[in-house]
């Protein structure tokens, strides 16, 4: 009996200690922001395994949608609607690229990185069109600095 008191502890103890660290982000979609217009922020978020981010259109006309080949593998795609807030918990290690599908070309991007960024060559090679291109560079470039 007391074995099953001792185990049965130990267990609510142990899933107790692995929901409590996980933390939650949130980041706005924004016609205007603190670098400029269409933007994600913050556009970078460097998060743990089983943390949580809720996607917020504080801004009408918004959408945030994952990039075909920037995510790891296993990963399941994420495709927000127009003016939807979504929640989103990331438990696979690696870099998300994300997106406004109506503003993609303007450079409304951004990226996650969970843990370690183990598909970030996989992530770099995408092509996006317009300014997408160079948010993406200066995001990978901020993600290098990071991990030095």
């Amino acid at each position: 009996m007391r074995s099953s008191l001792v185990l049965a502890v130990t267990v609510v103890a142990l899933f107790t200690a692995g929901s409590a660290s996980a933390a939650d982000h949130e980041v706005k979609m924004l016609d205007k922001g603190a670098t400029g217009i269409m933007v994600f922020e913050p556009a970078l978020v460097k998060i743990a395994p089983g943390d949580t981010i809720k996607f917020i259109p504080v801004s009408k006309g918004h959408n945030v949608e994952t990039i075909p080949g920037m995510l790891p593998e296993g990963a399941t795609p994420l495709s927000g609607k127009i003016n939807e807030a979504v929640t989103v918990k990331f438990d696979k290690q690696g870099v998300y690229g994300f997106k406004c599908k109506p503003h993609y070309g303007m450079g409304m991007v951004g990226m996650v990185v969970v843990g370690t960024p183990v598909n970030q060559d996989q992530a770099k090679a995408v092509k996006h069109p317009g300014k997408a291109n160079q948010v993406f560079a200066t995001l990978f470039t901020d993600v290098q600095v990071a991990n030095k």
